[in-house]
């Protein structure tokens, strides 16, 4: 693997892209409380960082593929920063969804770049282990996110906004003197010479749902979709059915990301490598379904955090699992799959959220059985389109 010394810094920055976007979420009731908001604005604060993650990240890929991956981290480290400062010194709501979509944009420079520069400096056998850190690095920030949220308001409410805007800056001074740049210079300057007409966002989504890799695209907004539906109204939902506090939710968040994150990088390679990457794909998806479902069937504080330890890992190891099976399949256009890729995780981001907020409403119960239910019907129906036609899965997973 070339650039060995930067791939550390790398991982450290997809960390902290996503580290952004669950950091809001155990304080969510005492932001709410603190600017008078009712208890929609939950899913909407979680869903708006989606929201120009998506519209963002097609037009980032692009970026990184003709003028390269190290400005794209720049500028995305900057903005993540800017989100959170502003964040911090926000004194109406309104501020705060400000900040929200900033950080947006700002992930959507740097994931696709930093999904690409792994890549760009690993062989196709190095790709998988080298994806494995990534999606634990990008998983685990997402996982984390609430509980260093969680732990460090306890030093005030705005301490977590002040601390991540520190550390973004900090990863951005490092990225900029340390990191090299991982795409050959002679492919930027011809990319920058060519004049084609780049297609807009959605005839972008348009041509992604006629490639090859459309199903994994698909698993990718799916699996989202059931994480954020689970994060975005996991602290309401634990508060109102089983009475935990703040400091519990935190403690339990992290310790369960902690050996999430672990199990992922210990199993991830070794399961792929018996089982293959299908297989892996649909029991992790009906897995997570399961989990999903069995948090309602009590409020044991150890019970609680069993199965939500358990629905981190089986996440965990889908991602690093189809950015592997995305990256192969993106052949010499890794800037555009991973914008693909960052845009159907920011679909799941939107309307996970927005729709368990309502669902929560309704019935507490409900965003749980409805997030179960989603993750189920991925693992039946779109698990087995990759099977059922060679040709397609030969080209998606490749032969071995």
């Amino acid at each position: 693997m070339k650039f060995k010394s930067a791939f550390p810094l790398l991982l450290l920055n997809m960390f902290l892209a996503n580290l952004s976007m669950g950091l809001v979420i155990p304080i969510l009731p005492e932001l709410l409380e603190l600017f008078e908001a009712g208890g929609q604005a939950a899913g909407y604060l979680v869903s708006c960082f989606g929201l120009t993650q998506f519209l963002f990240s097609p037009m980032a890929g692009n970026l990184a593929d003709r003028y390269g991956r190290k400005p794209l981290i720049i500028v995305g480290l900057i903005l993540f920063s800017i989100s959170n400062l502003l964040a911090a010194l926000a004194w109406d709501i309104s501020l705060l969804f400000v900040s929200r979509l900033i950080g947006g944009v700002g992930s959507a420079a740097l994931i696709p770049a930093i999904i690409a520069y792994a890549a760009d400096i690993t062989t196709d056998e190095q790709r998988g282990k080298a994806m494995s850190w990534s999606g634990a690095a990008m998983t685990s920030g997402f996982i984390i996110g609430p509980g260093v949220g969680g732990l460090l308001a306890e030093l005030g409410l705005k301490t977590p906004f002040y601390a991540s805007a520190t550390v973004g800056l900090l990863a951005m001074l490092c990225s900029l003197a340390l990191l090299p740049e991982s795409l050959n210079p002679e492919i930027r300057r011809l990319r920058q010479r060519m004049q084609e007409k780049k297609a807009n966002l959605f005839r972008q989504i348009v041509l992604s749902v006629r490639s090859r890799y459309f199903v994994l695209l698909l698993i990718v907004f799916a699996m989202t979709f059931g994480l954020t539906h689970f994060e975005a109204i996991f602290p309401l939902y634990v508060v109102q059915a089983y009475g935990f506090s703040t400091g519990e939710i935190a403690i339990l968040l992290t310790l369960c990301s902690l050996i999430g994150t672990v199990n992922q990088i210990v199993l991830t390679d070794r399961i792929c490598r018996r089982f293959g990457e299908k297989k892996i794909i649909g029991a992790m998806l009906t897995l997570s379904a399961v989990t999903l479902a069995c948090l309602l069937l009590s409020g044991n504080y150890f019970y609680v955090m069993f199965v939500t330890m358990l629905f981190f890992t089986f996440n965990n190891i889908l991602r690093p699992t189809m950015n592997t099976l995305l990256s192969k399949a993106a052949g010499e256009d890794q800037g555009f799959v991973a914008g693909m890729n960052n845009a159907y995780t920011s679909l799941g981001t939107i309307f996970g959220p927005l729709l368990a907020g309502i669902l929560f409403d309704i019935h507490l119960d409900l965003p749980y059985l409805f997030g179960a239910f989603v993750l189920l019907a991925s693992s039946l129906i779109l698990v087995r389109r990759i099977g059922g036609k060679q040709a397609a899965s030969e080209a998606i997973l490749g032969t071995r």
